[in-house]
């Protein structure tokens, strides 16, 4: 699964980055690297909340989907 971010330089020096398609997961980082990595971390906790957040009836389906 590939993510679009839109990674900015910070005014104070290192970066920032959103995820548009993902109202609210932002992260930063000094240095490039730390940036990608903290960006995976968002995301993936992000998508954690998202999926935990959400209430199954018993007559529910629950199924995961690799894109």
């Amino acid at each position: 699964m590939n993510i679009k971010a839109i990674i900015h330089s910070a005014e104070e020096g290192g970066y920032w980055a959103e995820v548009p398609a993902l109202p609210g997961c932002i992260t930063e980082g000094d240095t490039m690297e730390e940036v990608m990595a903290n960006l995976k971390d968002a995301i993936k906790g992000w998508l954690d909340v998202a999926n935990s957040s959400n209430a199954v009836d018993s007559t529910d389906q629950v199924v995961e989907i690799a894109v």
